[in-house]
């Protein structure tokens, strides 16, 4: 780095900070001097050259940090081949960062890549340089995500094909313990109508059960009884219609539920040759897909969270604290990384179920007033230093070390 003098005559370190404005089609780049004063200005193409021309001019302009507002894709793949040090500052930051050099609010890609450089260069001891998990963890956190959305859209399509029957033959609505089943998508193949539907008898209805290898407790008779007690459906010309319209939302579920399951089998096989896949896989009730996709979050760079509160308020579970005089509030945190803070939750949820000491720390939460997502949102950030200890060690999660839970059972078996 170079030495430069300052107008007061003052010794400086000569840092070179730039910032660049993420767009889809476009970037703007903002280069700093060491004294706040613009280098260059430029936008490039998303485009192979253009990230080429981006990579000469900054090298050439000595940049060392660069400031963007998204840690991912191929603007920050190639400034960390060119070796530069990458900062992320989110978009909502941003948006409170722009008070700082005006009062109007105004939005400006050539403005914020400037606000971008500028933060870099005054508050480099507050920000964390970008810290990239392996690439075996990223491509499992793909995955994760991936299932996550189609699982999504498939409770998405399920309620579309609700609603429709509910107009339409409502008695194929409520038929089953769920719209999505096997035995159910089979039914509104098989009897897309009521007219169809008024075939069956209970006996032809154990029949087709027995057909369509249907293995639960719910005998033929009940859901005969739940089909003729149901208001009827259209029985209308327009029935015909409205069956091409059942029997395209079940060929969607099918192609979801076909797809779901395809990439819950790529998450297992990912998990299953990942070196941390035993940390999380040895806590309580995590399940593959849920063990993978609190490893996919959390990641596997040890450097990211230095400590157990860094991991906690990142993932949302620890509250946030405001205090102005003799008024102390302690709210929700709502500046969070909401897949993280997801991923924590639902585990935690879920694991009171299999785990003493969580289920009493639940407990204890809801008797003192809190709501269910509170309540898990407390055992949550508890849960966090048990695997952030874990994880930063490399073992696996062991009840019989977790003095907090023997405390608890000891409790109980002496109660």
């Amino acid at each position: 780095m170079s030495v430069t003098s300052t107008d007061a005559g003052t010794r400086v370190q000569g840092r070179v900070c730039a910032g660049i404005d993420w767009a889809k089609d476009d970037h703007v780049v903002c280069v700093l001097g060491p004294d706040g004063a613009v280098v260059d200005r430029f936008s490039i193409g998303h485009t192979s050259a253009g990230l080429k021309q981006l990579l000469i001019r900054l090298l050439a302009a000595g940049a060392g940090e660069v400031g963007i507002e998204r840690g991912d894709g191929p603007v920050v793949e190639a400034l960390l081949a060119a070796g530069l040090q990458v900062f992320v500052v989110v978009p909502s930051q941003v948006k409170n960062l722009r008070a700082r050099y005006g009062s109007a609010g105004n939005k400006d890609d050539r403005f914020d890549a400037y606000v971008l450089a500028d933060v870099i260069r005054t508050d480099h001891r507050r920000l964390t340089p970008l810290v990239r998990s392996s690439p075996a963890t990223v491509a499992l956190r793909a995955t994760v995500r991936a299932r996550r959305d189609l699982v999504a859209h498939r409770i998405a399509v399920g309620n579309q094909l609700r609603s429709h029957l509910q107009l339409v033959f409502p008695a194929a609505a409520g038929l089953f313990s769920s719209i999505d089943t096997q035995t159910s998508l089979a039914f509104l193949e098989r009897f897309t109508t009521q007219v169809q539907a008024d075939w069956l008898t209970p006996a032809r209805f154990k029949a087709w059960l027995s057909r369509s290898g249907y293995t639960g407790s719910t005998s033929a008779e009940e859901f005969h009884r739940r089909l003729v007690s149901a208001p009827r459906g259209d029985s209308s010309a327009a029935a015909s219609t409205y069956a091409v319209i059942t029997l395209g939302h079940v060929a969607v579920l099918r192609t979801l539920k076909a797809q779901i399951a395809a990439l819950a089998e790529s998450i297992a096989d990912q998990f299953a040759d990942h070196p941390d896949a035993p940390v999380f896989d040895s806590l309580p009730r995590s399940g593959t897909v849920r063990a993978a996709r609190l490893l996919a979050e959390i990641g596997d760079a040890r450097g990211l969270f230095p400590t157990a509160d860094s991991l906690a308020c990142l993932a949302g579970v620890a509250p946030s604290t405001r205090q102005s005089g003799k008024v102390r509030t302690v709210t929700f945190r709502w500046g969070a990384h909401r897949e993280l803070r997801d991923a924590i939750c639902d585990f935690a949820g879920d694991s009171r179920h299999a785990n003493a000491w969580a289920a009493d720390l639940y407990d204890r939460a809801r008797a003192r007033g809190h709501d269910h997502p509170h309540a898990v949102r407390i055992l949550a950030r508890a849960w966090v230093d048990i695997i952030w200890r874990c994880w930063q060690d490399g073992v696996a999660y062991d009840p019989g070390r977790h003095l907090a839970l023997q405390r608890v059972l000891a409790h109980d078996l002496a109660a």
